[in-house]
C-alpha cells in the first residue's frame, strides 16, 4: 500500500474509533432514558427481527431504484436521519430543562439535516454519519444482550458475503445510496481537493475511500453490549467514555484488527464485504478480552 492509500484508511479508522466512543458514551444515558429497542434484551429473536427489518429495508431501496424513485429512498433516509440525531441530542441536553432540551434537540436535528440535504460535502456527511452511527450502535447495543449480538453479528457477515460475492445486490445498493450524498456510508478523500459534491461513481479509480456506515455501527453494537452487560471491573480509560472493562477493549482492538485485514483486500481495488472482517475480528477480540478478565464469554 501506498501512501495515497495508507492516510485515508487510517482516517477511516479514526472515524471507526469515534462512532465507538460515541456509541459507549450515549449507551448509559439512553439506558436511564428507557431508549431500548426490545423490551426483553436477552431473547435471541429480537435478532432475527432486526434482521428481518434490514432485509424489508433493503428491498424496499432495490423496488424503488428500480422503479426511478430515488427521490422517496432519500426522504425517507433524511427523515429516518433526522429521528436518529433526536435520539443522540435528547440524552446528551438532559442537564437542559425538559421544554428548552426538547426545542434544542429537534433545532439540532433538523438543521443538521437540512445542512446534509443542502449541502452534503463529505465532511458534513461525515460528522452526520459518526452521530447517527454512534447513537444507532447505542440504542441496540443497549436493547441486546451479548447472546442475541453475537447471533446478529454472525447472521450479518454471513449475508453481507452472500451479498457482495455471490448475488452482488449490495455493490449495486450501495452505488445506488452514494448517488444520493447520503450519510449511509464514511467519506475519506484521498487529497484535499476532493469534493463529494462532484464525485462520479462511475470513474475506474475513486478519489476516496468510502465505507458503508453499517460497518461501522454493527461491530459497534458488540461493544455497548459488553460495556452494558458483562459484570466485570472497569480497567481502561477511553477519552471522553471513561474507564471501560477488558471485553470492551478487546472488542475495540478486536475491530480495529478486522478492518486493518479489510483495507489490505480494499488496497487491491475490488469491492470488499466489511462485515465478516470487522464482525469477526470484534467477536474474536470480545471473547480474549472474557478470557483476560476471566469472565464467561456468554
Amino acid at each position: 500500500m501506498n501512501t495515497r492509500q495508507y492516510l485515508p484508511m487510517m482516517a477511516m479508522a479514526v472515524l471507526l474509533l469515534i462512532v465507538e466512543a460515541i456509541a459507549l458514551y450515549l449507551g448509559e444515558p439512553m439506558d436511564k432514558q428507557g431508549m431500548q429497542a426490545f423490551e426483553d434484551p436477552t431473547s435471541s429473536w429480537n435478532s432475527i427481527i432486526y434482521f428481518a427489518v434490514i432485509l424489508v429495508f433493503t428491498a424496499f431501496i432495490m423496488i424503488a431504484f428500480r422503479r426511478k424513485l430515488k427521490w422517496l429512498v432519500q426522504w425517507f433516509i433524511l427523515g429516518s436521519i433526522a429521528a436518529t440525531l433526536m435520539y443522540v441530542f435528547y440524552p446528551l441536553l438532559t442537564f437542559l430543562p425538559f421544554e428548552a432540551n426538547a426545542v434544542l434537540t429537534v433545532l439540532l436535528s433538523v438543521g443538521l439535516t437540512a445542512l446534509l440535504y443542502k449541502f452534503p460535502e463529505w465532511y458534513v456527511v461525515d460528522i452526520v454519519g459518526v452521530l447517527i452511527g454512534g447513537g444507532a450502535a447505542a440504542i441496540f447495543g443497549i436493547s441486546l444482550a451479548i447472546v442475541p449480538t453475537l447471533l446478529l453479528l454472525l447472521i450479518l457477515a454471513v449475508y453481507d458475503a452472500i451479498a457482495v460475492y455471490s448475488t452482488k445486490h449490495m455493490i449495486a445498493l450501495a452505488e445506488g445510496v452514494m448517488d444520493l450524498k447520503m450519510p449511509v456510508l464514511l467519506v475519506v478523500p484521498k487529497h484535499l481537493r476532493y469534493s463529494f459534491l462532484t464525485e462520479k461513481f462511475d470513474k475506474p479509480e475513486r478519489e476516496a475511500f468510502f465505507m458503508g456506515l453499517g460497518d461501522a455501527v454493527m461491530p459497534t453494537i458488540l461493544t455497548v453490549s459488553a460495556n452494558m452487560f458483562v459484570a466485570t471491573r472497569a480497567v481502561a480509560v477511553l477519552p471522553l467514555v471513561g474507564a471501560v472493562n477488558l471485553p470492551v477493549l478487546g472488542t475495540i482492538l478486536g475491530t480495529l484488527t478486522g478492518f486493518a485485514v479489510l483495507a489490505v483486500f480494499v488496497s487491491r481495488g475490488k469491492p470488499q464485504a466489511g462485515l465478516p472482517f470487522l464482525n469477526g475480528g470484534a467477536i474474536l477480540g470480545y471473547a480474549a478480552g472474557c478470557l483476560f478478565a476471566g469472565v464467561p464469554l456468554l
